[in-house]
């Protein structure tokens, strides 16, 4: 293959415009340039895996080269469209395809079995700009804040363990299977929510992401009892309404967690502990939530979440499920938005059929169209496939959001010097390329979560690296989440620590000045909020970017080294204001940028 050169880059318009997904029907140009006169093709593999191939005009260039181009045409296309290059030199066939990486851009020539590239085809969808535009603020409910005056807590649950002062470490109580023996509590409610609406307001956000707040057992409510009423120790549904209602006055927005791929054994569907006045279906075969749950041998074996015995799985399709959470008149999804939820955030999104996803956004969308749907998904969701099955979430029928922990991933390995801003870029861009603009402007940008380490212990506690993660978080296109407590500086490894309550009193103020001082900057620069992203090539510490709208732009530039290093990109050269620092700053071939330190560079 030495003999044959290909050059070809998908993320770059000369080779394939336009760039990235594309609307249904729109057509794809695709060219290729080769140092040889050949055959040149195109294998296409669409969404059901049905293939075909198109034939390249050739095109003579001066240099000598060749340039071959074909038009796909998408109309009939949802879904994921694959496809390589054939080169076919006399009796010799090779392929040219996507890099071993997948990450798109540049290829490479294959003799047999070439990765395909993705052209990701949609049907048009509009996401709100509150959400879009916005910062979310994500709370652990039990963990936040008691809003009681007499802070006593609300309701304890029977043989639960509730801790003694507030600042207690988080533990759970086990027996030798590891099962959960007691839950803990600490009494966080919503009208604690409801006190800190200012707090949450002052930090820059404008949407308040909620765990699951419906009964049951324990004090993360994955394992739900009764979708239709608050837990009694959080509050009750009029303490709901009335929160979404003073939210909105102040500017903000409610996402409840949607946990419908299973309930709770001590639940009022399932009642396995006889603790609801329900027939549930594991008391008997003629209740009339039998048919929701999946029995293997009646009724001691069954399907649960990842063999948790407390949380039975789910038929989400059965119909009368189907009617209780989605299709009838004020069922779960309708009764929540009814009372002030301005979205749902699916818990497990891999685990929920398509079917049942499209259902649910088709239910929003009768209620209001000025909805949010988030998937929790932590890979690529543009090409995922879960349970052997290829999923449809960003084809504009289903998910409008999801939690972007492959953004998360390649921003941790980057601030640690685990990889080069060469691979942040090619990380980055694979996901521009894959996801629907809409959809990537609308990822929920992570950097902790409830299921994750806190993100100042992922950063061996140097604040100058976590400094860095938030600069790279809030200006890169998304919409940023700042887990409760990381702003405070809350330490924590898995779960049950990265589940610590707030340290009220306690706090890191200059962390949460910092989050202050970058969230402004974000919420007052459109550029930030809707523009381009350009990355640039630079040396491997130095990580360049450019966000553009209309005609202004700003430039991120993060060193993330321990020593001071030379900034060498021509391309932005020039005089800028430091939109943090709030002074001029000009940019020249001999410009450095010390060690772990950033710019965020607007036009003078």
């Amino acid at each position: 293959m030495n003999d044959i050169k290909v050059v070809y880059n998908s993320q770059d318009k000369n080779f394939r415009k336009p760039f990235g997904a594309v609307e249904l029907g729109q057509k794809v140009k695709l060219s290729i340039v080769v140092n040889k006169d050949l055959m040149v093709a195109i294998e296409i593999i669409n969404f059901n895996g049905d293939s075909s191939q198109i034939g390249m005009q050739k095109e003579y260039l001066n240099n000598g080269d060749y340039k071959y181009s074909a038009k796909i045409d998408t109309s009939k296309s949802i879904g994921i469209l694959q496809y390589y290059f054939i080169l076919i030199d006399g009796y010799r066939r090779i392929y040219y395809g996507n890099n071993d990486e997948k990450l798109g851009g540049e290829g490479q020539l294959y003799i047999n079995d070439p990765v395909p590239y993705q052209i990701t085809v949609y049907e048009k969808c509009n996401i709100p700009n509150w959400y879009k535009e916005g910062i979310v603020y994500q709370i652990f409910v039990d963990r936040f804040f008691n809003g009681n005056d007499d802070k006593k807590i609300n309701f304890p649950k029977k043989n639960s363990f509730i801790y003694a002062t507030w600042d207690d470490e988080p533990m759970y109580i086990k027996d030798n299977m590891g099962r959960v023996l007691r839950w803990d509590f600490y009494g966080g409610n919503l009208k604690g929510i409801l006190k800190k609406l200012d707090y949450i307001k002052s930090l820059g956000a404008n949407i308040i992401y909620l765990s699951p707040i419906f009964k049951s057992a324990s004090c993360h409510k994955y394992d739900v009892g009764d979708y239709e009423i608050v837990d009694e120790m959080f509050g009750s549904n009029d303490e709901f309404h009335n929160l979404c209602k003073v939210a909105d006055l102040k500017g903000i927005k409610i996402i409840l967690d949607g946990v419908f791929s299973n309930t709770g054994s001590d639940s009022k569907y399932f009642n396995k502990l006889g603790n609801y006045d329900e027939i549930g279906a594991y008391q008997s075969p003629n209740s009339k939530y039998y048919n929701w749950f999946k029995f293997i041998n009646y009724p001691y074996q069954y399907e649960s979440w990842w063999g948790l015995e407390n949380r039975p799985n789910v038929n989400e399709l059965e119909e009368s499920y189907l009617d209780y959470i989605v299709n009838k008149k004020n069922s779960i999804i309708e009764k929540w938005m009814n009372l002030g939820a301005s979205g749902w955030r699916l818990n497990v999104a891999d685990e929920l059929p398509d079917k049942f996803i499209r259902l649910i956004k088709k239910k929003m969308n009768s209620i209001n169209n000025d909805n949010i749907l988030i998937g929790e998904v932590w890979e690529d969701a543009s090409n995922k496939i879960s349970y052997s099955k290829k999923r449809e979430y960003l084809f504009g029928r289903e998910l409008d959001s999801v939690t972007n922990y492959p953004l998360r991933e390649c921003l941790i390995n980057f601030v640690k010097g685990y990889i080069k801003s060469s691979k942040f870029k090619k990380k980055i861009m694979c996901l521009y390329e894959n996801y629907p603009r809409e959809n990537f402007y609308a990822n929920m940008n992570i950097i902790g979560t409830h299921d994750t380490e806190r993100i100042l212990t992922v950063l061996d506690k140097k604040l100058d690296l976590l400094k860095l993660i938030i600069v790279l978080q809030m200006t890169l296109p998304g919409v940023p989440v700042i887990y409760y407590g990381d702003e405070a500086g809350l330490e924590g490894g898995k779960d049950p620590e990265c589940r610590k309550p707030y340290p009220w009193g306690k706090e890191n103020d200059k962390i949460i000045k910092f989050y202050q001082k970058i969230t402004e900057i974000r919420n007052n620069e459109d550029i930030l909020k809707k523009g381009n992203l350009k990355i640039y090539d630079t040396t491997d510490e130095i990580c360049i970017y450019e966000r553009r709208y209309e005609e202004n732009s700003i430039v991120i530039i993060v060193n993330n080294s321990f020593s001071d290093k030379p900034i060498k990109c021509p391309e932005i050269e020039g005089e800028y204001m430091d939109l943090f620092r709030n002074k001029k700053i000009n940019i020249t071939t001999n410009s450095t940028l010390s060690a772990y330190e950033f710019y965020i560079l607007g036009e003078i």
